[in-house]
Formats: C-alpha cells, sequence, structure tokens
C-alpha cells in the first residue's frame, strides 16, 4: 500500500533533520572533514544573466566517470554535504546518477537551479534519486534586463515543486546593488512561505564576493525578509546584518578546508568568487592541503558576502585562530580575483 503524500514528506522531512544534526555533531567533533562541497558537472547555462560569472554557453557536461571520481573522493573525505551547482546544474543528462552517487557515498545531496526545467515528470526523478535539498533565487517579480529569474516566470514551476517535491525547498531572493526593485525581495519571500517553502535572501556581492552595502530602504525590506525565515536557513544568516549596514564580519573562514569548490575541471578552489586559488586537483588535495587552509587566515573574509562559507564556519569560529602566514604546504597557489559582473549566487 502507497504511503499517504503528507505522511510520506513528513516522515522524509524528519529523516533528513536527523542526517543533517548528524553532520552537525561530527562537525562539532571533529574538524577532519569538510562540512560542505560545492561541485561543478557543467559550466554552462541556458539562460545569460548580466550579473552573473559562473556560466558561459558552450561548456560540455563533465563526463559521469570524472564525476563519480570526485564524489568518491569527496566521499573518501568524509564529506557532509554536497550542493550541486553551476552553470544549470540539469543541463547535464546524467545528473540524477550525480544525486544517486551522492547519497551512496552517505552524504547529503543538493542543488542549486534557475529552475527553468523544472517540470512534475523531473522532479519524480529526482525524489528517486534521492535529492535532498533544493535552491532556487528568484531575483525580481518581472523580468528585466538584469535577469529572467522572475516570480512571473517561476511562479508556476514553484506550484509543481510544492505538489510534487519530497526534498527540502528554499527560495532565496537578493537586494542590493543592481536591483531596480528591491521590494520584489519581499514579494519572492512571501510567495515561498505561502507555498510551504524556506526562505532566505542574499545581498549582493562585487566581482570578487565583496560588500556592497543596503541603503534604508533595501535594509528595512531585509530585516522584513529576515522575519519571515525565522524558522529556516536565515538563522545561519545573522552576519548578514553586518552586511546589509556594510559593515566588517570578524570570523575565520575555512574555505579550503571545511568548504570546497571543485569547479568544472575537477580543481580545487575557495568558493566560486576566488577561483584559482589553490587550484590543486582533488584526487591530489591532500589532508595536509586541508589543515592548511583551516589554520590560514583568508584576506578577503572580512567583506565576504558568500553565505555558504560563512554558514559552515560557524561551526568553528569559536576555536582554532588562524594566522595570515600559515606553513604552506607544498603545492602553493595564486589568489585570483575574478573581473567582471556581480554574481548573486
Amino acid at each position: 500500500m502507497a504511503v499517504p503524500t503528507k505522511t510520506r514528506r513528513r516522515l522524509l522531512a524528519v529523516h533528513r533533520t536527523l542526517r543533517s544534526w548528524r553532520m552537525v555533531v561530527r562537525g562539532l567533533l571533529s574538524t577532519r572533514h569538510p562540512l560542505l562541497a560545492h561541485i561543478i558537472p557543467i559550466r554552462r547555462c541556458n539562460l545569460s544573466c548580466t550579473y552573473c560569472n559562473e556560466f558561459d554557453d558552450f561548456s560540455k557536461p563533465v563526463s559521469l566517470e570524472d564525476m563519480f571520481h570526485r564524489i568518491d573522493r569527496l566521499g573518501e573525505m568524509r564529506t557532509g554535504i554536497v550542493t550541486i551547482s553551476g552553470g544549470e546544474p540539469f543541463l547535464h543528462p546524467d545528473l540524477d546518477e550525480i544525486i544517486r552517487r551522492i547519497r551512496q557515498n552517505g552524504m547529503i545531496a543538493g542543488i542549486i537551479t534557475n529552475g527553468y526545467l523544472l517540470t512534475a515528470d523531473r522532479i519524480h526523478l529526482l525524489n528517486r534519486a534521492g535529492l535532498e535539498y533544493l535552491q532556487i533565487s528568484i531575483d525580481n517579480v518581472m523580468p528585466d534586463e538584469a535577469s529572467k529569474k522572475s516570480l512571473k516566470v517561476l511562479d508556476k514551476k514553484l506550484q509543481t515543486l510544492a505538489e510534487h517535491a519530497d526534498f527540502h525547498v528554499n527560495i532565496n531572493s537578493v537586494l542590493g546593488s543592481g536591483i531596480s526593485e528591491p521590494q520584489d525581495a519581499l514579494r519572492v519571500a512571501q510567495r515561498a512561505v505561502a507555498l510551504g517553502f524556506t526562505s532566505t535572501i542574499g545581498i549582493i556581492h562585487d566581482d570578487s564576493g565583496q560588500l556592497q552595502p543596503l541603503n534604508a530602504n533595501e535594509q528595512s525590506i531585509f530585516e522584513k525578509v529576515m522575519a519571515l525565515g525565522k524558522s529556516s536557513f536565515s538563522r545561519l544568516n545573522k552576519f548578514q546584518h553586518n552586511i546589509a549596514r556594510g559593515q566588517e564580519n570578524s570570523w575565520r573562514c575555512r574555505a579550503g578546508s571545511r568548504y570546497l569548490y571543485i569547479c568544472e575541471d575537477g580543481l580545487v578552489h575557495y568558493c566560486s568568487q576566488q577561483r584559482g586559488y589553490p587550484g590543486i586537483p582533488l584526487a591530489e588535495y591532500s589532508d595536509e592541503r586541508r589543515r592548511h587552509e583551516f589554520y590560514t587566515q583568508k584576506s578577503c573574509a572580512p567583506r565576504c558576502t558568500i553565505s555558504c562559507v560563512h554558514q559552515v564556519a560557524m561551526m568553528d569560529n569559536w576555536r582554532a585562530p588562524q594566522t595570515p602566514d600559515a606553513p604552506s604546504p607544498s603545492q602553493p597557489g595564486q589568489l585570483v580575483q575574478l573581473t567582471g559582473a556581480a554574481s548573486r549566487r
């Protein structure tokens, strides 16, 4: 007999929560494994948002064999969560197999997507593959020249997710420089909550992931959206209050250690906005290197707005002080500041 939908979703939600707490406990007990990895199976995207520096319109998908090797390596590292990003991950023909491989390695599986390619059938395939978390960033209510990721275009997709998804859905709205209608962020957040999703908000950073403070009106909207998300991931976004006011954060960035960004070439970088360092193949990324990055102070940290890296760092911010001149492993890299339009991811 089939389990009723509401009952099945409640059971899955309990299971996700237990897995998440187990990951938290492991993270508190040991610093020897990554908590979160972002992995890129394809750089190509079906959209061309003018602010984004994380896509192209020509790259081929990473082979399934290479993706399996990378995921298995993350599994060997005892990584907690693997989030698939891009580009647009739904352009990869073997996305479901990638999700299954993540789950087979005992890791929590998530996706960041623009949502355009979601259908009821596709959502059911994701359910069967074992996807646990999905996030869509919606930039405005009506599409404009900067972004087509609008509530008008995506609302039917959101309704389809609400009806069919067994995984957790989070909707991320955005504020900051370049947003012509800042009140749209509140409307997007309200719609997300009305559909039973969680809601978070991102503050647009510049092309190297650095702080761009909000004006008074934007700060007011920011506080309203944060209040909507009190029962969600916004509890892990308190650092954003400083960002909204244009103030630096004092924290210990663990990028390259507890957080890994693996590009389509299989290289490990600090994050999406610091691609180029350390630039070491994941297969060669040693425990020694991770320890080095754990104790190394990052010069970009005080004005950083990359939420996922901030959230991961909360696990260890109370311990292990960092130094700017930690002893370097045998494979030094060179920090590369990306140029181009600001990213809203």
